[in-house]
């Protein structure tokens, strides 16, 4: 779980450089909403066990990360505003809801203003899964944050999105829109 917590630190911190960039990309966002909803970059993980779409505007960034390790996968937009971050680790004889319980711990230990939306068990092609949501800070700016854990082929999947949380309506809606295209085999 340490390695877990690290990874999803790391990327707490990309996400928090990327949001002090001071860069305002909302009206180039804005035009291109329409069409980012309506392809899909397709990933597969695991030899095809673990698959999901994202955005198209949200790409590959894996080999970007100075950390990179062969179990963690990064992608995000050309901001970093936006971000899904996949750890593969290993299997743990912790249970679902004991790792979403202590990554809560963590969050509020790093952000004592966290606001949990939701913590529950959910089921994905059969395989139980455990969802984490919550508001985070992220460089002074609200960002919303849904991290799903599962056990995938003996590997503690972790998967984090991370969005603007500028319009929690709007993050919550994109963040489920990703995962609901989660498939486990």
């Amino acid at each position: 779980m340490r390695n877990v917590a690290k990874y999803v630190g790391i990327g707490m911190l990309v996400i928090g450089l990327a949001a002090c960039d001071n860069k305002n990309d909302q009206n180039a966002t804005a035009g291109n909403s329409a069409a980012q909803t309506q392809t899909t970059n397709k990933v597969n993980l695991l030899g095809g066990k673990l698959a999901f779409a994202l955005p198209s505007d949200i790409t590959d960034q894996s080999g970007k990360v100075g950390t990179q390790a062969n179990n963690m996968h990064v992608y995000a937009d050309e901001s970093g505003h936006k971000a899904v971050i996949v750890i593969l680790g290993d299997d743990t004889p912790e249970s679902l809801e004991q790792l979403a319980q202590r990554m809560e711990e963590q969050q509020r230990a790093r952000d004592p203003d966290l606001q949990v939306v939701t913590n529950k068990a959910i089921t994905v092609n059969g395989a139980p899964l455990q969802q984490l949501d919550s508001i985070v800070s992220s460089g002074g700016k609200p960002a919303y944050s849904s991290v799903v854990f599962g056990k995938v082929d003996n590997h503690l999947l972790t998967m984090q999105v991370t969005l603007p949380a500028g319009n929690q309506q709007k993050a919550q809606s994109d963040a489920q829109t990703i995962l609901n295209t989660i498939t486990i085999k």
